[in-house]
C-alpha cells in the first residue's frame, strides 16, 4: 500500500534521514521506534505530505505522495486543537472538509459516532481548556478517525501523558484498530508501547543521517492483555531484542584528546588592600617575570 524507496531528507547542511526503505501493507499496524531527535517526526511529516523528500520516492497505491490528503489522517504530539471550538466542533471541522456531499444531519451523526468511539460523548460541548491532556488527545484521535483515512499516522501521540492515561489510551486505540483495521504507522520512543500495539516494530537508527533497521515481527496474539503480557516470555524476549537493537545502533562517540596549555599568568589578589597597587600595574603578572631573591632575617 505504501512504499518508501531510498528516501533522504536534510535541513540545510544537516542530513536528518538517509536511504529510508519501507513497505507497509494495507491493514498493518507498524511502530517505528527511535531515540529523541532521530528524525521520527520528519518521517511522519514526509508520509503525511507536509514535507517533500530531497531524494527517493514515497508512493501510496502506486502514486507518489505530493502533498497532504484526506486519505492520510495524522495525530500530532501536541493535540493541535482549535481552542475556541468545542469537542464536537473540532471534529466536525474535519468532517465538513472531507464529506461536503453529506447532509448536515449526516455530518452531525458521523461526528457524534467517532466522538462516542473515543468515549467523549459527555464532553461534547466542552472547550479544549476544560479537558485533561488525555481527553484532548482523544479529540485528536476522533478527528483523525472521522476523516475515515486509509492510513492513520501518529507522531508520539501519548508521550505528553501520565503513565496511567497513556496505558488507557493505548488500549482504546488498539481496540479501535481491531474494529476498523485502518493501516497505522505509529512512531514512539517506548519499547513496551511499540511491542504492545504493533504487528512489526522497526528501529530507526540515531541521527544525523538516520535510517531504518531490520523489522522485528511481533507474533503475540490479539487482543493483547497488558497485565498478562508482562509475564509472557515471548514479550520479554522481544523487548530485550528491541532495546538491544536500539542500543547497538547508537554510534560510538568520537573521543578527541587535546593538550591544553594554560596561560602564563598568576591569579591576582583582588582584596581591597591590593586594589590601588593593581590599578597602577600594567596588567597581571606572568610566572616568567618572577625573580628569586634571598633575604637575610635577623632573629
Amino acid at each position: 500500500m505504501i512504499t518508501l524507496t531510498s528516501v533522504s531528507k536534510s535541513f540545510g547542511s544537516t542530513r536528518v534521514l538517509h536511504d529510508i526503505n519501507l513497505s507497509v501493507s494495507e491493514g498493518e499496524f507498524i511502530t517505528i521506534i527511535g531515540f529523541s531527535g532521530s528524525g521520527k517526526t520528519t518521517l511522519i511529516s514526509l508520509l503525511a505530505g507536509l514535507l517533500q523528500a530531497d531524494a527517493g520516492q514515497i508512493v501510496m497505491d502506486g502514486k507518489p505522495i505530493a502533498g497532504p490528503g484526506p486519505d492520510r489522517g495524522i495525530v500530532f504530539q501536541n493535540y493541535s486543537l482549535l481552542p475556541w471550538l468545542t469537542v464536537f466542533e473540532n471534529v466536525m471541522l474535519a468532517v465538513d472538509q472531507v464529506f461536503p456531499e453529506k447532509s448536515a444531519a449526516e455530518r452531525r451523526e458521523h461526528t457524534e459516532k467517532y466522538i462516542k468511539m473515543v468515549n467523549l460523548t459527555p464532553a461534547l460541548g466542552k472547550l479544549p481548556r476544560e479537558l485533561s491532556g488525555g481527553m484532548r488527545q482523544r479529540v485528536s484521535v476522533a478527528r483523525a478517525l472521522a476523516m475515515e483515512p486509509r492510513v492513520l499516522l501518529l507522531d508520539e501521540p501519548l508521550s505528553a501523558l501520565d503513565a496511567l492515561t497513556r496505558a488507557t489510551l493505548q488500549d482504546e486505540i488498539s481496540d479501535i484498530w481491531l474494529k476498523s483495521k485502518t493501516t497505522v504507522i505509529w512512531v514512539t520512543n517506548d519499547p513496551d508501547e511499540a511491542i504492545l500495539l504493533a504487528d512489526r516494530v522497526i528501529p530507526l537508527t540515531p541521527g544525523p543521517g538516520a535510517t531504518l533497521g531490520e523489522p522485528i515481527e511481533i507474533p503475540l496474539p490479539r487482543p493483547r492483555d497488558r497485565r498478562a503480557i508482562n509475564h509472557d516470555d515471548t514479550f520479554k524476549a522481544l523487548r530485550l531484542e528491541v532495546i538491544n537493537r536500539l542500543l547497538g545502533s547508537k554510534k560510538k562517540s568520537t573521543v578527541v584528546s587535546r593538550q591544553l596549555v594554560l596561560p602564563d599568568l598568576i591569579p591576582e589578589d583582588l582584596t581591597t588592600v591590593n586594589t590601588l597597587r593593581l590599578l597602577n600595574r600594567r596588567g597581571p603578572m606572568r610566572r616568567s617575570e618572577l625573580k628569586r631573591e634571598e633575604v637575610e632575617v635577623n632573629s
